[in-house]
């Protein structure tokens, strides 16, 4: 988990143009398209919408240069919290139809409905394309950035100082667990193997557990009195200066806007149309 934290992070540094525009542009389309593909309502119309905004998602992928392997592992990572929820939507009746087909049964007497599995299949859309944009935003966004763009866009003085804070040492606290894992190592334990006894397993890997909080606690305490030295009081904040928009960042940030609303409002319109 450690190693992949870094992995993500090492990501960020690659040039391509979706790396080089300005986090707040890249904030900004993630979120609207999230809140766009949320908002549209529980039909079929989904389908259109998730497809164009899904192909709009795999143009920046392809754009930025990461490899088809990195998305894929990392929505494999994120899939079983969501999908958990959305295939249990097909044993129940939901409130977005008034019939239901049973297409079969099952022992106990449970029932899978027709409705029911396309409210699922609609849910899971909905999923896709809003994490697969969160994965975009991670993989090309530096973590320090992304701060000073919240920041830039109105986030709170407070969340920054404390996001700020936490971004920095969660690689300090990396690197001692990499350390220690690295001397676990080099004395050829492995808390996985059967031939150690499994008390005397326990037993380390509650140690190395137990260090790394009292380092922890210790790192806190050096940062903390590095801050009062450095004047740091109620009133502080973590600093972040302007930074205007250059054109491409104008550029893509209208373009993208103006896909992100208009598809699901006209694939709406065309829709109640049909009806």
């Amino acid at each position: 988990m450690i190693e992949d934290l870094f992995f993500l992070e090492k990501q960020t540094y690659k040039k391509s143009l979706v790396h080089s525009l300005d986090a707040r542009v890249k904030i900004i389309i993630a979120f609207a398209a999230i809140i766009a593909i949320v908002a549209v309502p529980y039909s079929t119309v989904i389908y259109t919408v998730g497809a164009v905004f899904f192909i709009f998602f795999a143009v920046m992928w392809a754009a930025c240069g990461l490899s088809p392997a990195v998305y894929l592992k990392r929505l494999a990572v994120i899939l079983p919290f969501g999908i958990f929820l959305i295939v249990f939507q097909i044993f129940f009746k939901n409130r977005y139809y008034e019939s239901f087909t049973t297409i079969a049964t099952l022992p106990f007497g449970i029932e899978v409905y027709a409705e029911s599995v396309q409210f699922a299949s609609i849910l899971l859309v909905k999923f896709l394309v809003s994490v697969s944009f969160i994965i975009l935003l991670s993989s090309t966004t530096r973590t320090q950035d992304l701060l000073e763009g919240a920041g830039r866009l109105g986030l709170p003085a407070e969340f920054t100082l404390t996001l700020g804070m936490m971004i920095r040492y969660l690689y300090v606290f990396g690197y001692m667990i990499r350390k220690m894992t690295q001397s676990l190592e080099t004395r050829c334990f492995d808390p996985f193997d059967r031939v150690l006894p499994y008390r005397y397993r326990l037993e380390k890997v509650a140690y190395a557990v137990g260090t790394l909080f009292i380092r922890s606690y210790e790192q806190g305490e050096r940062t903390y009195m590095a801050m009062l030295c450095r004047g740091y009081g109620r009133e502080s904040h973590l600093y972040i200066s302007r930074k205007p928009l250059q054109r491409r960042d104008w550029i893509f940030l209208s373009t993208g806007m103006v896909l992100v609303i208009l598809t699901p409002v006209l694939a709406w319109t065309h829709f109640i149309t049909l009806v």
